[in-house]
């Protein structure tokens, strides 16, 4: 086995540098965790649309090093069940665990803001390696971390064992928590969500933070901080932009199929105020994700190479049909709900606020709604998608179910 200490601390270096690893404690928490005991079996690396299998058996032990401390984030496993000793070839299919990049695990992990002492819920295990880090500087029974693959729990629970922590590895759907073990003084989650479960903020002692992205699209997720309250509510904002795996029981199922019998029947068609391309942004493409929730953004093409791109929301049967018109762009909408409309309404509020940073996004989270602003215009949005609004603050309310 190579000694993998002076990676470990080129990687506590360039975390550093880039401004992610602050404080004293993690950075020998870095310094002190093996990542590649995390990466067993092995990773897939995209190469030309395929995933190329490497694993640590059978592979040269300095190009798997190099590879195990590259800032990359890593994929794990493919379609639920593929993991990269099962194949030896290039093989297509959808990223369904990984090791994130640690930049973006670390500097969540700062965000927490922990205290020696703190107890720790982590949503979404995946490797371990974050758990792991957490260990080292908390100590293994003040971290509880639950994963709903137990494939992957199992490889977690190992792989954590191995690096000497005999925490608290649970199976389980993360979005419920982990009642047994609270309340806890933090929660991070290592999986995307389309809001922060009311579940997470019962069982979090008050004055406790939550650190969790929000948002399903890949290019449009925002990092949210928020403090839990006394009366079982939590505030806070957006701290930054993070690109996450969906929580598998929230992940979308991709739109497929004859794209034009999905979109025959409009209810109207005109021409767009502002540029749907503008949704390839992350900023905009955040603020589409509140305006329509449960929307997905879908490119295609005609068989002559024509560019289409759509929304569609399957659970409301309502779809937007973009099509190029001279230097503008055709909005066809059917539907219950008028996808675009929303949409379009909070883009150009957006605007004329002077189009400020996701960092600008503030929230409110209570047991029935999640409320976001930016500074003083107001829209509100349910999810009916029906537009209520005056002068006086950006805001964008969604009426919630279930935990």
């Amino acid at each position: 086995m190579i000694d993998t200490a002076s990676e470990r601390r080129a990687l506590a270096g360039r975390l550093v540098q880039a401004g992610v690893l602050t404080t004293p404690a993690w950075r020998a928490a870095v310094e002190s965790v093996p990542r590649e005991l995390f990466l067993n079996p092995g990773v897939f690396l995209q190469e030309e649309g395929r995933w190329r299998p490497v694993t640590a058996v059978g592979s040269d032990p300095e190009k798997w090093v190099k590879i195990a401390y590259t800032l990359d984030t890593l994929t794990t496993q493919l379609d639920g069940h593929l993991t990269a000793d099962q194949v030896s070839e290039p093989v297509a299919g959808l990223p369904t665990s990984s090791s994130t990049t640690p930049a973006l695990v670390v500097g969540m992990i700062e965000s927490l803001d922990v205290e020696t002492g703190h107890q720790v819920l982590e949503i979404g295990t995946g490797t371990g390696y974050s758990a792991a880090v957490m260990c080292h500087r908390l100590g293994e029974d003040n971290v509880t971390t639950v994963e709903v693959d137990p494939e992957v729990a199992a490889r977690a629970d190992a792989a954590l064992e191995a690096a000497g922590f005999s925490t608290w590895t649970v199976t389980g759907d993360g979005l419920l928590g982990h009642p047994r073990r609270a309340p806890y003084d933090r929660v991070i989650a290592t999986c995307a969500v389309r809001r922060i479960p009311h579940t997470w903020i019962r069982q979090t002692k008050p004055g406790g933070i939550i650190v969790a992205t929000v948002g399903t699209w890949a290019n449009g997720s925002g990092l949210a901080k928020v403090t839990v309250n006394g009366d079982g509510t939590a505030e806070g904002q957006i701290i930054g932009r993070a690109s996450f795996m969906q929580a598998r029981s929230q992940a979308a199922v991709p739109v497929s199929g004859d794209l034009s019998a999905r979109t025959a029947y409009a209810d109207s068609d005109r021409e767009t105020k502002v540029s749907p391309l503008m949704l390839d942004e992350w900023m905009p493409a955040f603020l589409a994700q509140l305006a329509a929730p449960g929307a997905q953004y879908v490119r295609a093409a005609t068989s002559e190479g024509a560019q289409l791109l759509y929304l569609f929301d399957p659970e409301r049967e309502s779809f937007a049909e973009f099509t190029p018109n001279g230097d503008g762009w055709r909005v066809r909408q059917g539907g219950p709900v008028a996808l675009w409309d929303n949409v379009e309404q909070a883009l150009t509020a957006w605007q004329a606020a002077g189009s400020p940073d996701i960092t600008a996004v503030r929230l409110h989270i209570t047991a029935g709604c999640h409320t976001y602003w930016i500074g003083g215009l107001q829209i509100t949005t349910r999810a009916s998608s029906h537009w209520i609004g005056d002068e006086s603050a950006l805001r964008w309310r969604h009426r919630l179910t279930g935990p």
